[in-house]
This record gives structure tokens, C-alpha cells and sequence, in this order.
């Protein structure tokens, strides 16, 4: 594990009643509860917005695009190699 930090969060009296109250009937102390639930949350979140990414992949191949006869790229590739360059 890394170096700790530590997290100041502000709650109206209600809220930490709350979560007091959670924490205890789940015996444990409120930090270790609000630890498990930042956890939770995160992996609820994904770091990337799947939707999103499968929505450009879907568009990209709704697409054509030209592309030139594949023999005849790979010739003037070849071309490409064979051509010295410049001392």
C-alpha cells in the first residue's frame, strides 16, 4: 500500500447521524465505513465510458473508405525499401 492521505469531507449534522449510525450497525468505525463505500462507488465507475467507445467503433464502420489494391501497396512498399536515401 501506498502513502496514506488523508480526505476532509463536510457533512450537515443529518448526514453524519447517518452514516454513524451505519457504520455502527455494521461494526465498524465511520472511516473504515466511508473507505468501503468509496470503493464500492469506484468500481460501480467505470475509468472509461464503454457506451461511448463502442458508439465510435459503430459509427467508423458504417464507413468506406478507399483503399487501393492491397498487391499493389505492397509493392510500392517494397519500392519504398529499396530506394537509398540521401548520405
Amino acid at each position: 500500500m501506498g502513502m496514506s492521505k488523508r480526505l476532509q469531507v463536510i457533512l450537515d449534522d443529518k448526514e453524519m447521524r447517518d452514516v454513524q449510525r451505519t457504520a455502527k450497525r455494521q461494526q465498524m468505525t465511520v472511516a473504515e465505513w466511508v473507505r468501503q463505500a468509496l470503493r464500492a462507488a469506484r468500481r460501480e465507475v467505470p475509468l472509461t465510458d464503454t457506451k461511448k467507445k463502442l458508439g465510435v467503433v459503430h459509427a467508423a464502420v458504417r464507413h468506406e473508405f478507399p483503399a487501393g489494391d492491397i498487391d499493389q501497396m505492397l509493392r510500392e512498399i517494397d519500392q519504398g525499401y529499396q530506394v537509398k536515401m540521401p548520405s
